[in-house]
This record gives C-alpha cells, structure tokens and sequence, in this order.
C-alpha cells in the first residue's frame, strides 16, 4: 500500500509538472482529475488523500484556490471506470492522477494527451502503460506499487526463519490485476530455490 510519505513525494511530482512559476499560478487556476478505485467512504482513501492535498499544498497548491482538483470514486462499481475516465478527461485537466491498474487503463483509453501519474500499479509495463521503468515515455508516468522481485525476498525471508521450510503456498485474489505479475515472480524464484 502507498504511505503517506510516498504520496507526498508524488504530490511533489503533480506539483511539479508543467507548471514552472509562481507568475504562471496567478494566470490561471489548474485543474487535476484524480481517479480512485476505492469508495470516497474507505478510510485508507480519505488519508491518502488528505496527505496529498497537504503535500500540494506545501507546494504552494491549494485546492479551489489555485488549483481545482476533480475527484472520481469508482468503489465497488466496476462499471464506473469508463465514464470516470472519459468525464475526467472531458474537463482538459492539466493532469490525471490514477489509482490502481483498472483506472489508469480506463483514463488511458480515454487519452493519449493528458499527462497521466499513476499509483498502486504493479505492472505498468506488463499493463502497456509505460516502455521502461527508468524512460517511461508516452503521457504516462508514476509510482510502482511493488516490483515483482519482492516475491523472492519474501520467499527468501520464510526459507531464512525456517531453514527447512520445503512448501510454500501464495494467497492472492486470481482476479486482480497483479496476480499474475506476482505468481511468474514467484514461480521464477521456485525454480531457483528449493521449495515446491
């Protein structure tokens, strides 16, 4: 899960997107579309984001006063994504903020112009978000939820505190999208390892 710090680093990236001067903030308010997977209700939600309005407005970002900051809540509405997206993107944003792998594919079909920065992505280049992780390219860029390498450490970590540990088992939700970045990573370990 992105923690507060992280968050606050990415409002420093949103904050720093085009938007070079001061004397630039008072021609025009910018507007930033935020597009979330989770209900508005969930309480990791409302944190998350009471950290990156403050993080803006450390920046000098104040929502309604030099910037308006449209948020979008899909929830439990899958449904929802689409017409977020293609709403967000209607309003000419001068930036998208994604929440999850569903939300930045939904506003990506929606726009190949709008910058993008997504969170809570795991695979961005398995997804087609992005090229490379280090020159993302394209309109897309973000943070990586976790990169699939953690599957090993933490195989590694369980092989450490139980040396003869010899079956191991991955619990995960086969219908999310990192489930299979995940298991590859996991099942690429195996073969090097020698749990079964």
């Amino acid at each position: 899960m992105l923690r507060r710090r992280e968050l606050i680093a990415l409002a420093s990236g949103v904050a720093a997107w085009p938007l070079v001067s001061h004397a630039q903030m008072a021609d025009r308010k910018r507007r930033v579309g935020v597009l979330i997977g989770y209900a508005e209700s969930d309480p990791e939600t409302k944190a998350r984001l009471t950290a990156f309005e403050q993080g803006l407005q450390k920046r000098g970002w104040s929502n309604r006063s030099n910037v308006q900051i449209e948020y979008r809540f899909v929830g439990s509405s899958e449904d929802r994504y689409q017409p977020f997206a293609k709403e967000l993107v209607g309003l000419e944003p001068d930036v998208i903020l994604t929440h999850t792998t569903p939300a930045t594919a939904a506003v990506q079909r929606e726009s190949r112009a709008v910058p993008i920065v997504f969170v809570n992505v795991s695979d961005p280049i398995g997804a087609g978000f992005i090229g490379d992780l280090a020159k993302p390219g394209g309109n897309l860029t973000g943070m990586l939820h976790l990169e699939a390498g953690i599957v090993g450490k933490w195989l590694a970590m369980l092989k450490e505190m139980v040396p003869n540990l010899a079956r191991a088992a991955l619990v995960a939700n086969p219908k999310t999208t990192p489930y299979d970045y995940f298991l590859r990573a996991a099942e690429g370990w195996r073969h090097h390892s020698e749990l079964s």
